[in-house]
């Protein structure tokens, strides 16, 4: 099979499944290395194939998930509370799509996570403590940034509401007596359909 077979295979295997697929399962039924995988996704991915990584491995984005309402949100927690984090954004109908910190060597740092229901965030939890590490939070005392994706903004403004309520979100205190100021970067954009 030559390369670009192999791509419109991984796309069809893509397609056909609704759980993720590791590059080590893809490698396996393609008889290659999982590196071969690992730029054939890459490459697919620049092409805008919608492949996007999870914690568990490679699935395309599905159609309900590629459009909505984006916002991005500074939360500060503990690692005992990021079950709680994830639980009540996905339980109140949004989607965690990455996680970003600020490092002070290598500056900002993002990963996808993709998480859309309790199964989701229970796997990703689950793949922290199996693989022994630590939340990227826990690089910046607890201080991160959310890209969340809800359907609209009924749903993003119950999200946001309980995430401030249970003290997840981050928030700078004034010196005016106006209380507190809640920090949401005002990047938020509407998806539109492909």
């Amino acid at each position: 099979m030559n390369t670009a077979a192999r791509r419109e295979q991984i796309i069809k295997l893509l397609t056909d499944t609704d759980k993720p697929l590791s590059a080590t399962a893809i490698a396996s039924h393609f008889s290659v290395s999982r590196q071969v995988i690992v730029g054939d996704i890459a490459l697919l991915r620049a092409a805008g194939s919608g492949i996007i990584a999870t914690p568990r491995g490679y699935l395309l984005e599905p159609p309900e998930h590629q459009h909505g309402l984006e916002t991005e949100i500074v939360c500060m927690h503990d690692d005992d509370r990021l079950a709680e984090e994830l639980y009540t954004v996905v339980d109140l109908g949004g989607a965690i799509i990455d996680v970003t910190v600020e490092h002070s060597v290598y500056g900002q740092i993002c990963a996808p996570l993709h998480i859309c229901s309790r199964f989701d965030a229970d796997a990703f939890l689950d793949k922290l403590s199996t693989a022994g590490v630590e939340p990227l939070c826990k690089l910046t005392g607890g201080i991160h940034l959310h890209c969340l994706r809800c359907p609209n903004e009924t749903v993003q403004a119950r999200v946001l509401d309980a995430l401030r309520d249970k003290g997840l979100l981050f928030q700078k205190y004034g010196k005016s007596g106006s209380g507190s100021r809640l920090l949401i970067p005002s990047r938020s954009k509407q998806n539109k359909p492909k």
